[in-house]
């Protein structure tokens, strides 16, 4: 079995592949065993198999800006390249937060419109709970009244 398993690493994620969906081709439950054995054993990660196995790293090492390339003017240029950089996302990042914000509070203001305008009746509470709220000054009223008077009780 180790053979096989060096043999599909010395070819890379590919065959890995190929073999997963022959896999599947054939009988569904070789490919699903396929699949978690390369996801088990990190075949299917970030650093790959293979010869192409540890590419991720050295990629990342070369990536990081913590040394010097031995170039002086490179080196300055990238440190004020990146200081920049890092202004202008701090910058951008805040103009996000004040759009947040400007967008939060115009949907906030339409909200308490939108409540202030259908806000026209008030909900019973002890103290308004006769007011005729129609009325100004909230005046006393015996019971449901309608534009002409009483409002009949509907016949069950």
């Amino acid at each position: 079995m180790n053979g096989i398993v060096d043999k599909l690493d010395e070819w890379g994620r590919p065959a890995w592949i190929t073999l997963m969906v022959i896999g599947f081709i054939v009988f569904w439950p070789i490919g699903l065993a396929i699949l978690g054995y390369m996801i088990w054993s990190g075949r299917m990660g970030k650093a790959g198999c293979g010869r192409f196995r540890g590419w991720g790293r050295r990629a990342e090492r070369a990536m990081s800006f913590s040394g010097s390339s031995g170039n002086a003017a490179f080196d300055e240029y990238r440190d004020d390249t990146l200081r920049r950089l890092e202004e202008e996302q701090r910058e951008f990042t805040g103009f996000l937060e004040r759009l947040r914000r400007a967008k939060d509070k115009v949907e906030f203001d339409q909200f308490m419109a939108e409540r202030r305008a259908g806000a026209r009746f008030t909900e019973p509470t002890a103290d308004n709970e006769r007011r005729d709220p129609g009325r100004e000054g909230g005046a006393e009223r015996s019971g449901p009244t309608g534009p002409v008077g009483p409002v009949p009780s509907p016949a069950y």
